[in-house]
């Protein structure tokens, strides 16, 4: 029994004596695998060190304390990091390891001189807690070029290698310094950081509970200081592989878009200026962000940057950087962006806007309601249609020539910019009187284009405004009573190149309480080469174009009322007397037109009927005899237009 004994406590004694020292195996190893990393970046020509090391069997702890690094190379950056604690610890296979959580205390990176703008910028969070993580055993080694890009793939390849189920930071600090001007100085909080299910470079959902910022800048030599904050910043699917594929050079050619985010959003968003301007925005709305790696190349743009920014670069480098900005917007794409009512406090007063959109194109203003030194101006809604951000920044690439105004091809250059514009639902002050102006719709489009030229185009315009007493030319209109004119435009026009032909229908104009004028055009053998800024050859080319059928319509809602008066006041005669006057002057205009071309007097008469009787409707009617070329017939209405008529057959009718 006594051997017994002595053998149990030999073997208890032995097993201490084994579990102690296999702790300091452990513990031994870990800090030989840690110092293994610390040497592998001072032998690239960094600096790095560590305070104590210990390794817990029973839990399968790691700690580390006072981590400091400064990699070789640029941006010098440095790394400091007060602990790293790993719970949990194991590795799952050579290459891999994983633990229940990582908690690190007292995390900072500071970096010099950043990128050509020599920004500064330092990173800091008090603490992070990642769970249920995995990742590499070995980090590979950081690029030996220290180029900006490679940086920033190197540290996305980092992100891609990792995986676990939350990442949590009650606060995220970045301060930066751009030096003086429009971009400054300051810092930005965030508050309640939460990442969801981290793996393979992409992220369930993050979001920050609060951002604030103080940014402190200098325009036109005034320093000025932005405060505010922004609440409840949510992103939903965020991949950084697509960001990896955008940076990667093997990548060049594929035309396939990668998904950035599926959607991002915010709550309320406020900022004050110490020179008394507030804004105020609901919140926004962002989905659906791809780009496509063959043409969103970020590496290019940041190649053209300037080393020196007091330098102004050359025309040929802005038309360059213009250009290569305009291939980044061709590989971008967004489906949507919502913008919620926002605000600008001034000392002039709030305008306000009830949202900003974007869509497939379309971006638009709506519910516009802002203060002028006249009155509150009103607006439902402004758009512009099929908007190219791409072909924007080309158009501003082909206007950047100094000391030369743009040729008219440049300026045409616009309609490749978007498709159309719309404005709804204005009201306006007129000028400085208690009238407005409504404006119910104005809408313009354009398209298939010929060179830089629509050969399609549509104008709609539904409005009412005031009459003007100080105008001369609306003088008839005041004395008449009429104090508001209604208008109601529409015009179109359209050419087709396989046969030729320009059609300007409908065009009609409607003066709600004067008249309504309508007319059919169409010219016929219209050739491409018209459709040109060159105004010789345009010309060279105009001389192929025939006259087709002319058809007007005027519909009479007050306008020879209106005439015969205002003739009355002239000649100091009745209002009967005028009318008779003017019918008797256009019949007798008529006998010297019939004389030369008899189908005129079905016109003639049926003019004169329209004065005689209020209310009907003219309709008059031209058809070619033969081929009519254009050019010779505005040649001959200036000089002789009765021959001018003389080619055409004319039918005219009126009718109430």
């Amino acid at each position: 029994m006594k051997r017994i004994l002595i053998g149990l406590i030999a073997l208890a004694v032995l097993a201490a004596g084994g579990w102690f020292g296999f702790n300091l195996y452990a513990r031994h190893r870990a800090t030989a695998e840690i110092e293994a990393v610390f040497d592998r970046i001072r032998s690239q020509g960094g600096k790095a060190s560590h305070g104590k090391v210990a390794f817990d069997v029973t839990s399968r702890t790691l700690t580390i304390e006072d981590i400091a690094v400064d990699p070789a190379g640029q941006p010098q950056a440095h790394v400091k990091i007060a602990g790293i604690k790993g719970v949990g610890l194991r590795q799952t296979d050579e290459t891999r390891f994983a633990a229940d959580s990582i908690e690190i205390s007292g995390f900072e990176v500071a970096l010099d001189e950043v990128g050509p703008g020599k920004l500064k910028a330092s990173y800091k969070i008090p603490q992070m807690i990642m769970r249920d993580y995995a990742g590499p055993v070995h980090v590979q080694n950081a690029p030996a070029s220290g180029a900006l890009i490679d940086l920033y793939r190197f540290v996305l390849d980092q992100y891609a290698s990792v995986t676990a189920s939350s990442v949590t930071a009650p606060t995220l600090t970045i301060a930066f310094d751009a030096g003086k001007g429009a971009a400054g100085s300051g810092e930005v909080v965030y508050s309640g950081l939460a990442i969801q299910k981290l793996g393979k470079g992409k992220v369930d959902a993050m979001k920050a509970d609060r951002a604030s910022f103080t940014i402190n800048v200098e325009q036109a030599g005034k320093a000025d200081k932005l405060t505010g904050e922004m609440s409840d910043l949510i992103i939903n699917d965020f991949d950084s592989t697509a960001i990896a594929a955008a940076l990667d050079p093997q990548k060049a050619n594929d035309d396939s878009y990668h998904r950035v985010y599926g959607q991002m959003s915010s709550g309320l968003y406020v900022a004050t200026s110490t020179h008394g301007v507030r804004m105020q925005v609901d919140g926004i709305a962002i989905a659906d962000i791809a780009v496509q790696p063959s043409k969103f190349r970020p590496v290019e743009i940041l190649a053209l940057l300037p080393t020196d920014r007091s330098v102004q670069p050359t025309p040929a480098q802005s038309r360059e950087m213009m250009e290569k900005l305009a291939g980044l917007y061709d590989g971008l794409r967004v489906g949507k962006i919502e913008i919620g009512t926002m605000s600008i406090t001034t000392p002039q007063g709030t305008p306000r806007l009830r949202a900003i959109r974007y869509q497939e194109g379309e971006f638009a203003l709506e519910g516009l309601d802002a203060p002028t030194p006249q009155g509150q101006v009103k607006m439902e809604r402004f758009a512009l249609k099929s908007l190219s951000l791409a072909n924007l920044f080309r158009w501003a690439a082909s206007l950047t020539t100094p000391g030369q105004p743009p040729s008219p091809d440049q300026m045409l250059g616009l309609f490749r910019v978007l498709e159309g514009a719309e404005i709804k639902g204005v009201v306006s002050p007129y000028k400085n009187t208690r009238q407005l102006v409504t404006i119910d719709m104005i809408s313009l489009n354009w398209g298939q284009l010929v060179g830089s030229i629509p050969s399609k185009a549509n104008l709609v315009v539904k409005m009412v405004a005031p009459t003007d007493p100080a105008n001369p030319t609306q003088l008839p209109l005041t004395m008449a009573g009429i104090d508001k004119l209604a208008i109601n435009l529409d015009l179109g026009a359209a050419w087709t190149e396989s046969s030729g032909a320009l059609a300007l229908a409908p065009a009609t104009i409607d003066l709600g309480n004067l008249a309504k004028a309508q007319a059919r055009l169409a010219l016929a053998n219209v050739p491409r080469g018209v459709f040109t800024a060159d105004p010789v050859q345009a010309m060279s080319q105009a001389g192929q174009i025939e006259a087709g059928a002319i058809e007007l319509s005027l519909r009479d809602s007050g306008v020879v009322d209106l005439l015969v008066a205002q003739f009355s006041r002239m000649q100091n005669v009745s209002r009967d007397a005028a009318r008779g006057a003017i019918v008797e002057m256009i019949r007798a205009q008529g006998e010297k037109i019939a004389a030369a071309n008899p189908d005129a007097k079905t016109a003639v008469d049926a003019i004169a009927g329209f004065v005689e009787t209020s209310g009907q409707t003219l309709t008059i009617k031209l058809t070619p005899l033969g081929k009519v070329p254009m050019l010779q017939l505005l040649g001959a209405l200036n000089s002789e237009p009765i021959v001018a008529l003389a080619q055409f057959r004319i039918e005219a009718s009126t009718g109430l």
